[in-house]
């Protein structure tokens, strides 16, 4: 496919913008139009970037080659099956949907349809997590914390779907075990949703891993530390900089900052699944790779729910004492 790719947004949302603020300026891309619920919003943003707001997803059959699916998780396995089974292209923003069923509906509407379903899990695309891949051997122990400062955006999930999944993500795709264990817990405070939450995973070859992520915190965190024989690396997506200590044969600990070409990740993801659409190539993240991680966010999800039953239990039970 030599001629310009073109490409549709589903979602103006708060992050939908950027999606059609990238796919507007990427080489070998045509952005013939945004759907959005909204039909103002849809004409705004699509008059700010030279394109066409199109009423519907049936609007973009024969049209586009590709969509960029932006809408409500809650809504995704709809508005990406249409999509799907019209013979279009997806990108859907992470996660890829809220439950198994839908997921598998996704995944089966791609497989049969011969499309590409690729996953936003933008994370991956990070250049520090990239550097982080060419080099990580053989994990034991991750430090994990995502922290950001409170958004009336994603409140239809929790902050599992919401922050610690792109965590989980890359974990999973460092670790090569199975997992065993999942401990976790996590509370409410701005949303009727879980906004703070603590999980540890244990893997099937000794390795553990830490992570937390809030959504009511007072300042952006996006660190990994990952600890493997002989060494320890240290990952700041933020500021997309990683630095390995190593520990020497002579017992004496050296510092290797490794050098970085900076670059925004949704760009690069969206250039990845341009190629992916070129080239019929399977994604970084496709639906499969996707419902693993939402299966084990889900698995957090509920070992959360069965830990807040117990400490209510136990509220309950001091109140009675009183």
């Amino acid at each position: 496919m030599n001629e310009a790719i073109r490409v549709a947004v589903v979602g103006a949302g708060q992050f939908g913008v950027n999606h059609v603020r990238v796919a507007a300026a990427a080489p070998g891309c045509r952005l013939a139009g945004v759907v959005d619920l909204d039909p103002a919003r849809a004409a705004s943003v699509a008059a700010a970037h030279g394109t066409l707001a199109m009423p519907d997803c049936r609007s973009l059959i024969g049209e586009v080659d590709a969509a960029i699916v932006a809408v409500p998780t809650q809504a995704h396995a709809a508005v990406a099956c249409e999509l799907l089974e019209a013979g279009i292209d997806v990108l859907v923003e992470k996660p890829i949907s809220f439950d198994l069923p839908s997921t598998d509906r996704m995944i089966a509407a791609a497989a049969a349809n011969g499309r590409i379903l690729q996953v936003g899990h933008l994370e991956r695309f990070n250049p520090a997590a990239i550097a982080l891949t060419g080099i990580a051997r053989l994990p034991l122990f991750f430090e994990v914390h995502r922290m950001s400062l409170f958004s009336p955006r994603s409140l239809d999930i929790d902050v599992v779907l919401d922050l610690m999944i792109h965590d989980l993500d890359i974990v999973l795709s460092l670790v090569d075990a199975d997992l065993d264990e999942i401990r976790a817990a996590g509370i409410s405070i701005l949303s009727p949703k879980v906004d703070i939450a603590n999980v540890r995973l244990q893997f099937a070859n000794g390795c553990v891993a830490n992570l937390t992520a809030s959504r009511a915190s007072t300042e952006t965190i996006r660190k990994l530390r990952l600890f493997q024989p002989g060494e320890y690396i240290s990952v700041d997506y933020s500021r997309q900089e990683l630095l390995a200590i190593r520990v020497t044969e002579s017992r004496e600990i050296s510092f290797h900052p490794v050098e970085i070409s900076k670059d925004e990740p949704l760009r690069t993801q969206f250039e990845s699944f341009l190629e992916c659409v070129r080239t019929r190539r399977k994604p970084v993240v496709d639906g499969t790779a996707a419902r693993r991680t939402l299966e084990v966010a889900l698995a957090v999800v509920s070992e959360i729910e069965k830990h807040a039953a117990v400490v209510e239990a136990s509220v309950e039970a001091g109140v009675r004492r009183q």
